[in-house]
């Protein structure tokens, strides 16, 4: 469900400062920049408010999109959230005057950045959800920093495996096999929206590393930087959604509110209170939300929309999550963070 500003990987997601991956939310990994002036005047809520509410944004992601997908196609979905969170950047640009990034090296890799952030995932978990729970697809968002921290191992140079986080991970990746029942032949799993939704997950790191060689240091704000992502991610949605799906025959309401929802809240709002976060408690603190997020999204499935668990669901994401926090435990070492993002 995407991703946001923190060091670790988030439901929605975009560039550094920090996304889940910078922190996330499930919604990579990334040096933080200094973050804007404009978000460090004290905030006037509590940032444990404001944490609150960003849990529950990237935990009901998931919701969302099963609902839009019963009226959309799964692209139509995508550029819709999209096209809405890009609108929501867009209005706190100008409000903030921000300028887009300058230099077609930079849009270049913001290029790349928008694919493995925004476009692919956000279309990955969209049609994994036509045939899994968003239960499902809220936990397999929580494998997100374990793909990370085992990409982190090879691709970051300053990350050193440490006895903790190894056991992190492969508790992480345990847990994993208990959701998806591996004890039991994987039966009545759907394999191939199970899969979409981990190669999701895997997405989101893959592209906080890349940002965070290519794209840290090049001099403009997050909130630019994100901004020219999430327009390059609409554009490339635009171009394959007309090739793919064809027009609705109408506006479905549930579905036209909850795709708009998930793109002005959870890619768009959602991204801008991450960033207030970041500078007020810190990356470490901020990227806890990821933790919350299939809590809230298994809670949402089950209450709102009845889909059904078996035990192994709930033990097996209780699993993940700690394997998850202990490959994100620094002990003695000073490795680097992956986040994960919706």
């Amino acid at each position: 469900m995407s991703a946001p500003p923190t060091s670790r990987n988030t439901p929605s997601t975009t560039i550094p400062p920090a996304e889940p991956p910078a922190a996330r939310p499930a919604e990579g990994t990334t040096t933080n920049p200094p973050p804007d002036p404009a978000s460090t005047a004290r905030p006037r809520l509590d940032w444990r408010i404001r944490f609150g509410a960003l849990s529950l944004i990237w935990g009901f992601s998931f919701l969302l999109i099963k609902v839009g997908t019963e009226g959309y196609a799964p692209f139509q979905v995508t550029l819709g959230r999209l096209l809405s969170g890009t609108a929501v950047l867009a209005v706190a640009m100008a409000v903030r005057r921000e300028r887009l990034p300058r230099g077609a090296r930079t849009w270049g890799h913001l290029a790349v950045a928008a694919l493995l952030l925004n476009a692919l995932p956000f279309s990955l978990f969209a049609y994994a959800e036509l045939s899994i729970p968003s239960t499902l697809a809220g936990i397999c968002n929580a494998a997100s920093p374990l793909w990370g921290m085992a990409l982190s191992l090879v691709a970051l140079s300053e990350d050193r495996p440490t006895r903790r986080r190894v056991a992190g991970l492969g508790l992480g990746f345990l847990g994993v096999l208990t959701v998806l029942g591996a004890w039991q032949g994987f039966s009545g799993l759907d394999f191939s929206g199970t899969a979409m939704a981990l190669l999701a997950s895997l997405s989101y790191p893959i592209g906080w590393i890349y940002v965070r060689r290519t794209l840290a240091g090049s001099g403009s704000s997050t909130l630019s930087l994100t901004g020219g992502q999430l327009f390059l991610g609409t554009m490339q949605i635009a171009l394959v959604t007309p090739v793919f799906s064809s027009a609705p025959d109408g506006l479905p309401l549930l579905p036209t509110l909850a795709v708009v929802a998930l793109g002005a809240l959870g890619t768009g709002f959602a991204m801008l209170v991450q960033y207030g976060l970041v500078a007020e408690v810190g990356p470490t603190t901020a990227q806890m939300v990821t933790y919350f997020i299939p809590v809230i999204a298994t809670a949402a499935g089950v209450v709102v929309l009845g889909e059904q668990l078996s035990w192994n669901t709930p033990v097996g994401a209780l699993v993940v999550l700690a394997g998850a926090a202990l490959t994100q435990s620094r002990g003695r070492s000073a490795g680097s963070k992956t986040e994960a993002q919706p």
